[in-house]
């Protein structure tokens, strides 16, 4: 049976709530579900109180960004429970940097001729963790942009006219802070990493060499045969092959809790195999 180990919930920048999620995650069969927000734990009570009302497996998980020697890298972290920790603990850091970035980037879009509000933002974020998708929905709700990825592509992306940095932690910090949580990581869509093929051989053996449980090889944008070409790269490092939607509700349409663009079958082996990665493999 299939299980999606990367979704978003309103907790961050998605626009469904976690117990929707995991509603979701029964209708389409799934044998387990990770909710992964954007450095924020904040769904995962109202997520595991579903998914035990529900029979189904949860997963309690965030997402991160991460530097190394200079890539951005997005990295997903599992089995991390919402009470202090050391990875717990530098959530509120990270949240504080994404506030701080916000009021940059408003004051570069008011530059712009785009005088968004932190009002308006706060007005589409239902959740602590704040950041461009919903800024980029103030712009559409204000007419300035069709939807959000047209907001990214005119403000907001990398490198966009309206782009701040934002900060962050380096990988081998999140895998340590991670794994002295008691969780294991997994690098996300590898795929939008700018790496050639060798570039990623390198990065892989790199941080699986300081404690990286997997790659998301089963990805909706990754090709088959990049998913099996991932995969194969995962085995050959004594890593996990793991995968999920990276489903985000309306805020990115066209993507399904489970099978992604339709696709999408991410083997439920994939949660034992990170647990096989866990500090404590006695863990459940």
């Amino acid at each position: 049976m299939p299980v999606d180990l990367h979704t978003h919930s309103n907790a961050s920048d998605g626009t469904d709530r976690p117990e929707t999620i995991v509603r979701l995650a029964v209708a389409a069969n799934l044998t387990a579900i990770a909710l992964t927000d954007h450095d924020t734990l904040s769904g995962l009570d109202e997520g595991r109180a579903a998914a035990e009302r529900a029979g189904v497996r949860f997963i309690p998980g965030v997402e991160l960004s991460v530097d190394h020697e200079g890539l951005k890298i997005h990295m997903l972290a599992y089995w991390i429970e919402p009470i202090d920790g050391p990875l717990q603990d530098r959530l509120a850091w990270l949240r504080a940097g994404r506030n701080e970035r916000n009021r940059e980037i408003l004051e570069r879009l008011r530059a712009l001729g785009h005088p968004v509000t932190l009002d308006e933002v706060m007005a589409h974020a239902q959740g602590e963790a704040v950041g461009r998708p919903h800024i980029a929905d103030a712009l559409v709700a204000r007419g300035d942009a069709v939807d959000r990825s047209d907001a990214f592509r005119r403000f907001l992306a990398d490198g966009g006219p309206a782009y701040v940095e934002r900060v962050r932690l380096t990988a081998s910090e999140a895998i340590d802070l991670t794994r002295s949580s008691g969780g294991v990581t997994a690098i996300a869509h590898p795929a939008t990493i700018a790496l050639d093929a060798a570039g990623y051989g390198r990065l892989f053996s790199q941080l699986a060499g300081v404690g990286l449980g997997g790659i998301e090889a089963y990805y909706p944008e990754h090709p088959p045969e990049l998913r099996a070409h991932l995969a194969g790269i995962a085995a050959s490092l004594g890593l996990t092959a793991t995968g999920g939607s990276d489903y985000h509700g309306s805020g990115k349409p066209g993507i399904s809790i489970g099978t992604g663009r339709g696709d999408l079958v991410v083997p439920d082996d994939a949660v034992d195999g990170l647990l096989a990665h866990r500090p404590d493999r006695g863990a459940r």
